[in-house]
């Protein structure tokens, strides 16, 4: 239990998450997973499913939850034969290192981006506590922690992102819905295009239809949008994971999650503006 308003910890990850999430869309991590011998969707798998070490799919689909099967069999275990998993996940870490230099230049260096490292680093670190029944947060709080500020930041919001992931995909579970059936009506929400998810997921157009027709079926969706009742479980999805995601923030209380924000939303703001972001859902800090 946390006596911490869910919203305040929603609003610490999301004007963070722009510093973690611009890693799988800059072309440092391309350039970096290529030299590994590795395009970039099997540089994405082997980077961030790494941290389990050289498992086959079935982790990777379990806990990315969203993702075709089949495409991640692609990829793993095959890649091990190429790469270790620390190569990749050490190739992650310096892209990001390059990718923030580039956007944020001598800002890494201030007072502001040391003292956001430490709050984040005190959320992620204190979350170890609330561990059980979250592997992908569990697999890369196992990692160690690079020493520069800037990359402490990036690692901790790392881990959060995690930590409040493997909590939504709890929360799609109690709701009954499959990894598919969750971008599906993500999509009929109006949000995010339905083509970006489905083929950035692997998943066929007649797998999506079938899908669609499931959730209307439940009466969630009528036509390619949502219901009321749609709606209302999206609401519910959103506010369980705010309150399974909370936990890590409770150390760093609202006024501590209040300064996080002040300090990485310029930051956030920059890299959005610069485009670092440019293929990923909207949403982003304005």
């Amino acid at each position: 239990m946390t006596t911490l308003d869910p919203a305040a910890a929603r609003e610490a990850w999301r004007f963070a998450e722009p510093l973690h999430a611009m890693v799988y869309f800059v072309p440092e991590s391309t350039q970096r997973f290529e030299a590994l011998g590795l395009p970039a969707r099997a540089g994405y798998f082997a980077s961030r499913g790494g941290a389990f070490g050289p498992v086959g799919p079935g982790p990777v689909v379990a806990s990315f939850y969203n993702f075709h099967p089949g495409l991640v069999a692609r990829f793993l275990p095959e890649i091990w034969h190429t790469v270790s998993p620390a190569a990749v996940i050490e190739a992650r870490l310096a892209a990001a290192d390059a990718a923030l230099d580039r956007g944020l230049g001598d800002v890494l260096r201030s007072d502001e981006v040391a003292e956001a490292a430490t709050l984040a680093r005190r959320a992620a670190e204190s979350a170890t506590a609330h561990v059980s029944g979250r592997p992908l947060y569990a697999a890369h709080a196992d990692l160690a922690w690079p020493k520069e500020p800037h990359l402490v930041l990036w690692h901790a919001q790392t881990l959060l992102r995690e930590f409040r992931g493997d909590g939504h995909v709890a929360a799609l579970l109690l709701a009954g819905l499959s990894g598919l059936e969750s971008i599906v009506l993500h999509t009929a929400s109006g949000e995010v295009s339905g083509d970006f998810l489905r083929a950035s997921r692997g998943w066929s157009r007649e797998e999506w239809a079938a899908a669609a027709e499931s959730l209307r079926s439940r009466g969630l969706m009528t036509g390619d949008g949502l219901t009321d009742e749609g709606r209302a479980l999206r609401a519910r999805l959103e506010a369980e994971t705010d309150r399974l995601a909370a936990p890590a923030y409770e150390i760093l209380g609202a006024g501590g999650c209040a300064r996080l924000v002040e300090l990485v939303r310029p930051l956030s703001r920059t890299l959005v503006k610069a485009g670092f972001l440019a293929g990923a859902l909207p949403a982003r800090p304005k």
